[in-house]
């Protein structure tokens, strides 16, 4: 998947001018209940201001509360300038960036403002990949890494009949074995399956159902 295709778009997202007072910034962030907001001049992005840099600045600042807030503008403060997206990344290694940041600017090759991508959007991709919003059995099983394994967990899961909601391997780095986290949903048969994944050679670690 791709940044794009979790972007809000720019009529959808909410912005401020690189000329917009720190106050009415801050009333912008209060109003939709954001953390941050895309910084612009002229539809172009220039940065981004968020609700802890505000406060940041302000103290690190010889001005009083009043002048910060009436005299000093978006622009003055804004950071992360050259810290944004084009939509052709893939949202995985959008969290990484989101660590420290509660949204990203999507911008064309002009850095034309396109619309945001935030942590919230990413984190929900993250929990349907893992199928968190649906009731199931998640099984946590390790195979040895040889050819033809995955065909063989498609075989048993087809022959019972199980329905598949998510499904994620990890130790890609490790040439031996391989973890595999897979949620089913529950059936009556699910201690069949289980024994026929175990005799299959799939050594089953973990069974919890949520």
């Amino acid at each position: 998947m791709f940044v794009k295709s979790i972007m809000i778009p720019k009529h959808n997202s909410f912005t401020v001018d690189f000329t917009d007072s720190i106050e009415s910034t801050l009333k912008k962030l209060e109003e939709h209940s954001i953390d941050g907001v895309p910084v612009l001049k002229d539809g172009k992005y220039v940065g981004m201001v968020t609700r802890y840099h505000v406060y940041e600045c302000f103290f690190e600042s010889p001005q009083t509360k009043e002048t910060y807030l009436t005299e000093t503008k978006a622009g003055d403060i804004a950071t992360r300038q050259d810290i944004y997206l084009q939509g052709e990344e893939i949202f995985e290694k959008t969290l990484v960036m989101l660590k420290d940041m509660p949204i990203l600017a999507v911008v064309d090759e002009n850095l034309n403002y396109l619309g945001v991508v935030t942590r919230s959007d990413v984190l929900e991709q993250f929990q349907s990949a893992f199928g968190m919003h649906r009731p199931g059995v998640r099984i946590a099983f390790t195979s040895v890494e040889t050819e033809g394994r995955i065909a063989r967990l498609a075989e048993i899961t087809k022959h019972f009949n199980e329905k598949i909601i998510s499904i994620a391997t990890f130790d890609e780095t490790d040439k031996l074995v391989r973890r595999i986290v897979m949620k089913v949903e529950k059936k009556d048969n699910l201690d069949k399956f289980i024994k026929k994944l175990e005799s299959a050679g799939f050594r089953v670690l973990d069974i919890y159902e949520d």
